[in-house]
């Protein structure tokens, strides 16, 4: 019988690590997650290397830094030898199932390593993605609201009064959606697990990887009803749904005013990653049912999160880096080991950038060269504590990938010890130091005279981040890439109007 290990990657958009249970969130989530949790190890500090998805993956992927190829590269490069390649040269079975994010595609080089890779971006499955929108008013009334919308700094108090006006009227005069599934715009979680089963019962015996990445708590908040059940949640009108998430998506409201249903659109987020872990209890089942389970290495964690007003905006935009957005779950089940070391105390973050390599070394086997980050999992299963610290990057104003000159912005980084935290804004050439015992909400930045051998000590790392992102960057991957980029724009110009991830709402017209 074959002995070596499969092993199952699970990450979710959006999720952020203080809405799971067994990261302390008091709402039921995450039960069956929780349950497993009893028997992994859960890392309490697990911090992305860039927000959002483009800036995240390659790190979770192939190991290294989003911008280590140069600021206007996303994705991995042609080739890139990664997490799913590596296996694959191990003879490992590998397969990839997505519910819909396109920046988790071939065109940004993640196919590469895969002997099934269904991304569902061109599926019948995505059951929502032709759903009428919201439709605003048309004829004289748009010519008129276009007008006034170019007065409006002179309306005062009765723009604001206007706006809120035109958008309940936009919301009536639109067709009302028949139920959530019309409106939704990625595969439910259950649609992609469904598939992963018909996929686990048809490989052969060899040893596999498997990759799940599904959208259920990702924008627009359109939660399967049975998840709103599970969180004992009163009845939906798929009419109020939609409402709620054309609210939350308004560029005309100040924070004060999107407070007004945040709950609500928390309780929306929440019962999508209810309907994660119920069909994580689906895959888990089908593993043990197959008797794969107890061979299998099963890694469950995130992108990155999501914000709610934590500090005045909505979504995952990559022009800040604060907890909210980089702190991820990451749940780790090893079959035979257990963390029996567990320690509240021990809040050294880990990076996602030594992911892949961890996840190899349990399963035996060798790390690309390539690779920047390194395996944990003997300090991880010694309870051992590290003290490096973990770095995040993104470009600031990146807010749209798909067109090339919107990633030649100035950076953002943040650099992530167990207390302290501080981000770099090149920007505006400022920076913020946290001290994240006394400020775990980020509040309160420090003042420029305080702490300042900590302060020292992090631009340091910091320095040593970018110089290293230059010496070190592979220029046959970085030109492999510009080409690939050339050729789409050539072949494929319209990937360049494609939108990018929300960012900041939307005003109807």
């Amino acid at each position: 019988m074959n002995t070596q290990k499969s092993v199952v990657l699970v990450t979710v958009d959006c999720l952020r690590a203080d809405h799971t249970g067994f990261m302390g969130y008091q709402r039921p989530t995450t039960p069956f997650l929780d349950g497993l949790a009893a028997d992994s190890f859960v890392f309490p500090v697990a911090i992305v290397a860039g927000a959002p998805t483009y800036y995240s993956l390659p790190a979770i992927m192939a190991s290294r830094y989003p911008l280590a190829l140069g600021r206007d590269i996303v994705g991995l490069a042609p080739g890139e030898p990664n997490l799913a390649s590596a296996f694959q040269q191990a003879g490992y079975a590998t397969a990839f199932f997505g519910a819909g994010n396109p920046y988790i595609s071939e065109r940004f080089g993640y196919s590469h390593g895969f002997d099934t890779f269904r991304d569902f971006l061109d599926s019948d499955l995505r059951v929502g993605a032709h759903a009428a929108p919201v439709t605003p008013a048309s004829g004289w009334l748009s010519r008129w609201n276009r007008k006034l919308q170019e007065s409006r700094p002179h309306f005062g108090s009765f723009g604001a009064a206007y706006d809120e006006l035109y958008f309940q009227y936009c919301q009536r005069r639109t067709e009302p959606p028949k139920s959530l599934d019309e409106l939704r715009r990625f595969p439910a979680a259950d649609v992609i697990v469904d598939q992963v089963r018909s996929w686990l019962a048809s490989r052969g015996g060899a040893p596999f990887f498997l990759w799940l990445h599904l959208m259920d708590p990702h924008f627009p908040y359109y939660p399967v009803e049975k998840a709103l059940e599970q969180m004992g949640q009163a009845p939906l009108t798929p009419f109020h749904a939609r409402y709620l998430n054309s609210f939350w998506n308004r560029s005309d409201l100040s924070p004060k005013r999107f407070a007004r249903h945040r709950e609500e659109v928390v309780a929306l987020y929440d019962a999508g990653i209810r309907w994660v872990d119920t069909q994580m209890a689906v895959l888990v089942d089908a593993l043990l049912r197959s008797e794969m389970w107890e061979r299998c290495v099963f890694a469950f964690s995130a992108d990155h999160g999501e914000e709610f007003l934590d500090h005045g905006g909505r979504y995952h935009p990559p022009t800040r880096l604060t907890e909210e957005l980089i702190r991820v779950p990451l749940l780790l089940r090893v079959p035979g080991a257990k963390d029996t070391a567990r320690s509240e105390k021990n809040r050294s973050p880990f990076s996602m950038l030594h992911l892949a390599p961890t996840l190899l070394d349990i399963a035996g086997v060798k790390s690309p060269f390539c690779f920047r980050g390194h395996s944990h999992w003997d300090p991880v299963r010694k309870g051992i504590e590290t003290s490096e610290g973990a770095i995040t990057e993104s470009i600031a104003d990146c807010t749209n990938p798909f067109r090339p000159q919107n990633r030649l912005g100035a950076r953002a980084l943040a650099i992530r010890e167990s207390r302290f935290k501080l981000t770099l804004d090149f920007a505006t050439q400022s920076q913020s130091l946290y001290d994240l015992e006394d400020d775990p909400g980020e509040q309160k930045p420090l003042a420029n005279d305080a702490e300042k051998p900590v302060r020292r000590r992090l631009l340091g790392r910091a320095r040593e981040h970018l110089q290293r992102s230059i010496v070190e960057r592979d220029q046959m991957a970085r030109a492999r890439s510009k080409l690939r980029d050339v050729r789409l724009e050539v072949l494929h110009p319209e990937y360049l109007s494609l939108p990018g991830p929300h960012a900041g709402g939307s005003r109807l017209q």
